[in-house]
């Protein structure tokens, strides 16, 4: 599928200040399937861009506006691939657990092992799984746990905006019952560390569908959750909507958790309050879209030089014709 991407973030601020210092996780991956076509960065106040590719392999931009400004506003344009993965089996052997206590996950996956940030166990969330008789989905193999996983917390907790904040640890969402992307993501990781899989959070973006039943904002950002099982590597799971993630979600960048690669993250010098405003809109491009822009362009070019070929080609037959008349 081919997408196309606007992801539009503006920070305005009550008093002017004098300098603002920011990073982007904001350039999807070419990784999973996904094949990034183009990838354009505007800052309005204007600023120099740079780059760099963190520990975990995502591509961050940086810049300073080093002059006084009341309002910053950045707009990111993406055009991407992306290919349906392989569709897992129904059920993995239960010696899989094995495996995954093995000293090979655990070198490769220490990272996504240990309990870091936001996504760390609490007493709220043992009492959680106990209410919900996570523990026992020990049972199963990994596969049939996690995807029983993934719809206990679709039913177990409700998607609502506002009642959860980017620093919201995940206990608001567990005793409100409610919150957002991040939060469903960061419980199941926990539960996913605690069981002894390696887990990573996803951020990037859905082309959610309501007419699928998904309940994800389609003018936000979305996240979501990997995990490695050694007999698929890392694959998807979004606990938000229950469902495996596929070739609709288009993932910007991994980490532990939302700490590790916010959409946004700075600094300002000066006395004000700021507040932040995030626009994002996911669409179906065509394989137009795709081209380079000197072949868009240059196709109207073409077509109306061939009108004027033609319409001369015309004009010099007539005159030939008008010519031999008088000749005659």
């Amino acid at each position: 599928m081919l997408f196309e991407i606007r992801h539009v973030t503006q920070y305005n601020y009550d008093e002017p200040v004098r300098e603002s210092v920011m990073e982007l996780w904001m350039q999807p991956r070419v990784a999973h399937g996904q094949n990034l076509i183009n990838f354009t960065l505007e800052v309005d106040p204007p600023a120099q861009m740079f780059s760099y590719v963190d520990p975990w392999g995502n591509t961050v931009r940086h810049f300073d506006v080093p002059h006084p400004h009341r309002q910053l506003t950045i707009t990111a344009h993406s055009l991407v691939e992306t290919d349906a993965p392989p569709m897992p089996p129904a059920a993995l052997d239960a010696a899989e657990w094995d495996l995954l206590a093995g000293a090979a996950v655990q070198d490769e996956c220490w990272d996504f092992l240990r309990p870091h940030g936001f996504a760390a166990s609490t007493p709220l969330l043992l009492k959680f799984c106990e209410d919900k008789f996570i523990p026992d989905l020990r049972a199963l193999d990994p596969l049939s746990a996690l995807r029983a996983l993934s719809g206990i917390l679709y039913n177990g907790l409700d998607y609502e905006r506002g009642v959860t904040g980017a620093d919201s640890p995940i206990d608001e969402a567990l005793e409100g019952g409610k919150g957002v992307c991040q939060d469903f993501a960061h419980i199941m990781i926990a539960i996913c560390r605690g069981w002894g899989i390696p887990a990573r959070y996803v951020s990037g973006y859905l082309a959610s569908s309501r007419s699928h039943g998904e309940r994800s904002d389609p003018q936000a950002t979305h996240a979501w959750v990997e995990v490695f099982l050694p007999s698929l590597r890392w694959m998807g799971f979004d606990p938000t909507n229950d469902i495996l993630a596929g070739e609709r979600h288009i993932p910007v960048a991994i980490g532990r958790d939302y700490s590790d690669v916010p959409p946004s993250r700075g600094v300002f010098k000066g006395d004000a309050e700021s507040q932040l405003s995030v626009g994002v809109s996911v669409r179906h491009a065509t394989a137009q879209d795709a081209e380079p822009e000197f072949l868009r362009l240059g196709a109207p070019a073409i077509a109306a030089a061939r009108r004027r070929a033609s319409s001369a080609a015309r004009l010099d037959q007539h005159h030939q014709q008008q010519q031999q008349q008088a000749d005659q």
